[in-house]
């Protein structure tokens, strides 16, 4: 299963940076085991500061309340704890009725100590370092009154691994078998001691072709979720940063260039948008040569049958595997029509792609909305 929560975590580290210029003390709040149903799930995360203020979600909104006052204890007596919340519960009113996720969820509270070398936070700092998968260890025990150890494991291929609690060694073992399954896993351990090995995977990097009007609701929409906005178009009068202030990279540029300065990864969506044909021939045709998993072209199937054939006619000929990764014409069917509404299908289809979803109605799937860990 793949976890998608560096937006989340980003927003984390920058509102501890702003506290720490602050001066203010903060916790860190971890949903690190789910038993039920649950409207997040292990991984999600909330920064608390001493002063109250919440950045990130640990719930829908109805175990902030709660969990404020749980964070603000962990700040004063500088303590890790784990708290559980159990929603099975009717007759707690507070936390029974008013949510109706049927769980148990369990948080881990930690105190964030400045001086403490490869603090939880610094741990997360690693992930925006490089563009890579990596996995996050947190060892935590339902013992009551037990020692809570907390984010003690930052693990990523070829680079030297972060592990503060030499005890736990043995997790960088499991934490490569995370890395190769792209699945987070919660291991038991010895002195009921349990982990929550986390898969966390680079926020996907989409490069748009295309800078007309009707990319603006895609960049909005896309920023919203954190992805990496990329616009390449040749035309100067409409590439500008007043026109896509969301977006991180503005290219003027021809579509002979349009890879250029570009990495690709199996986190890299392309989407082309022009509505200039031979522009948008000229990338496809460029794109053909990479190792691009997913590649959007807005218009009919008409227009994708005519460039393959005009590739034919210069000696191109598109594969039945690169074929699987062209998407023509672009977006979930839910009867787009605005600019907007086609937005909200791109979004859709490159989310589903993403975490190997099928995008149909939830009503229909058996189970659990979100897989097991």
């Amino acid at each position: 299963m793949y976890i998608y929560f560096m937006k989340e975590i980003s927003e984390i580290l920058k509102a501890y940076s702003e506290a720490k210029t602050a001066e203010k003390k903060t916790a860190l709040a971890t949903v690190v085991k789910v038993e039920g149903s649950s409207y997040r799930q292990p991984g999600a995360r909330m920064l608390v500061t001493e002063d109250g203020e919440l950045t990130g979600a640990i719930s829908g909104g109805c175990l902030e309340g709660d969990a404020l006052r749980k964070a603000l204890l962990s700040i004063h007596q500088k303590q890790n704890k784990l708290i559980t919340y159990n929603t099975n519960n009717e007759d707690d009113v507070e936390l029974g009725l008013q949510l109706g996720c049927n769980g148990i969820v369990h948080i881990l509270f930690e105190y964030i100590d400045d001086e403490v070398p490869d603090n939880p936070i610094q741990l997360l700092q690693q992930l925006e370092l490089e563009r890579k998968e990596a996995v996050i260890g947190t060892v935590f025990s339902q013992k009551r009154n037990a020692l809570q150890i907390g984010t003690t494991l930052f693990f990523r291929e070829k680079t030297p691994v972060l592990n503060p609690n030499n005890e736990f060694l043995d997790l960088i073992s499991d934490a490569e078998e995370v890395l190769k399954t792209k699945a987070s896993i919660i291991k038991k351990l010895q002195n009921d001691n349990e982990a929550l090995l986390e898969y966390i995977n680079p926020p996907i990097a989409l490069i748009i072709a295309g800078a007309g009007n009707d990319v603006k609701p895609l960049v909005k929409m896309a920023s919203i979720l954190g992805w990496k906005i990329t616009i390449g178009d040749g035309r100067a009068t409409h590439a500008t940063e007043k026109r896509f202030p969301e977006a991180d990279k503005i290219r003027v540029v021809k579509p002979e260039q349009f890879t250029d300065d570009i990495v690709i990864d199996n986190q890299t969506y392309f989407v082309l948008m022009t509505h200039n044909y031979k522009y948008d021939l000229a990338v496809l045709k460029l794109l053909l040569e990479t190792d691009c998993q997913y590649l959007g072209i807005l218009g009919p199937k008409s227009k994708l049958n005519q460039m393959i054939n005009d590739l034919e006619n210069e000696g191109i000929n598109v594969t039945e595997e690169q074929l699987k990764s062209i998407y023509s014409p672009i977006g979930l069917n839910i009867g787009a029509e605005t600019s907007e509404e086609i937005a909200l299908s791109i979004v859709s289809e490159i989310k589903a792609f993403s975490t190997q979803k099928s995008g149909f109605s939830l009503k229909y799937k058996q189970g659990k909305i979100h897989d097991e860990i």
